[in-house]
């Protein structure tokens, strides 16, 4: 953008000033709206989350006999959620806030197959594929027991086909290891700040591992590239897909589930927060549309990123979206958060939720880092860097009174409040990569 450009931006939209000088910013969204307002501009609806989980259903058979590991939830992708009392007593402490209500923290760090939320959505769009082809092909009915797939019958099938995605790498590590699995010849285009170790094990399951210099949309628009010239190759759009975005959504109705099971309560009088690291969109997009039609009104979904990275509450904020991004105003987007380094929004997701999203804030790199090492010391859970900027968010929600006033949440209502902090990857980070980031933690 020319000086002039970002003069007329920050005149407009005086955020902007403190996103450029990578400041820790939070910002409430004042369009957001009701659930019932808000669902007609996403586009898709219960009755879609609802085929996305049937079809996730047929396909367990065969993520048992593919992956034993998923044997323990019968071939369901799933993850725990569990209380971190000492945690949430030591962000009271570091942050000077008290946090009422109780802290909650969802391991999709530790999902199977592929240790980040990316196994959600990643996955689900590759069976959704692969049904297809099987279908087209009558190799397939959905009335079948989808264990055969498991055969080199359908390995030789999928074979004739390829499958390219674009990643900084959590989902390329779940676009990778599934495709292969089923038999698909596989690319990953993996941006500069992908971490080697992801592109090692990548390499080590038979995946075809394409490096850049260059950050994210350098990475997609070369593997979007690569299908345009091949009638066989299907490309993985994590910027657009509906289809990724429904994979996450499940996670909505699973959640309810789980708080049940717990005695946890969702109601007017005992809201639900839930934060949500944020990068090209549409994971956190997918995950906080199937919140909302678990939950309504009742869950407060908040998106969190890097300060070099702020790329979805810039395109929001401005209301530009994909039309803009962090490098347009001279943010380098090169943060330690890997799974977060994404310069420009996804503009489906931006578009599709703006209204369902309470807010957004920003986290500095060294920040995650303590946060990585106190989780570590204080609940003996490890993440990865980017899973930590969502910790950030009980004691940023509960010092804000602007904010809890602007939603009518009173001091009695946030005494009953659950903070869910969504802990989107590092379960399969080696334990080298690890101690380092540990030894970065200042704590």
């Amino acid at each position: 953008m020319k000086s002039t450009e970002i003069q007329q931006l920050l005149n407009e939209y005086p955020l902007v000033k403190n996103l450029i000088e990578l400041e820790e910013i939070f910002w409430f969204n004042p369009c957001n709206t009701t659930f019932k307002e808000g669902l007609p501009f996403v586009g898709l609806d219960a009755n879609d989350v609802g085929d996305a989980e049937a079809r996730l259903n047929r396909f367990a058979p065969y993520l048992c006999k593919a992956f034993p590991e998923t044997e323990a939830t019968h071939g369901i992708i799933e993850s725990e959620i569990v209380a971190i009392p000492t945690m949430q007593k030591t962000l009271e402490q570091h942050y000077g806030v008290n946090i009422a209500g109780k802290v909650l923290l969802k391991k999709d760090s530790h999902l199977p197959i592929s240790g980040s939320i990316k196994a959600r959505g990643g996955i689900y769009e590759v069976l959704t594929h692969a049904e297809k082809l099987a279908l087209q092909a009558g190799l397939l009915s959905e009335n079948d027991d989808y264990s055969k797939l498991f055969s080199e019958e359908f390995r030789q099938f999928f074979n004739q086909y390829s499958i390219a995605v674009g990643s900084t790498g959590n989902l390329g590590l779940s676009i990778g290891i599934i495709s292969v699995k089923l038999g698909f010849n596989v690319s990953v285009h993996m941006s500069a700040n992908a971490r080697e170790w992801k592109k090692q094990k990548l390499r080590s399951h038979g995946v075809n591992v394409v490096e850049y210099k260059q950050d994210y949309g350098v990475a997609v628009a070369q593997g979007r590239k690569e299908a345009e010239f091949n009638p066989d190759c299907f490309f993985i759009d994590d910027e657009n897909s509906q289809t990724l975005f429904l994979g996450y959504s499940v996670a909505g109705a699973r959640v309810k589930t789980q708080l049940e099971q717990m005695n946890m309560v969702v109601d007017e009088d005992h809201p639900l927060f839930v934060y949500l690291p944020c990068g090209v969109g549409g994971g956190p997009g997918g995950v906080a549309f199937g919140l909302k039609l678990a939950f309504g009104d009742h869950v407060h979904c908040i998106f969190a990123e890097p300060t070099h990275s702020p790329c979805m509450l810039l395109g929001v904020y401005t209301g530009l979206h994909d039309n803009i991004c962090v490098q347009d105003i001279g943010i380098d987007n090169i943060t330690a958060a890997d799974g977060l380094a994404v310069g420009r929004a996804s503009g489906f997701v931006g578009r599709a939720m703006e209204r369902l999203l309470d807010g957004f804030y920003t986290v500095h790199d060294q920040e995650m880092y303590n946060l990585l090492g106190l989780l570590n010391r204080d609940e003996g859970i490890r993440l990865e860097p980017s899973a930590l900027v969502g910790m950030v968010g009980p004691s940023r929600v509960s010092g804000n009174f602007d904010y809890l006033n602007s939603r009518n949440l009173s001091v009695d209502k946030m005494k009953q409040a659950t903070h869910l902090v969504w802990a989107t990857g590092g379960g399969m980070v080696p334990d080298d990569e690890m101690a380092k980031y540990l030894d970065a933690a200042e704590i």
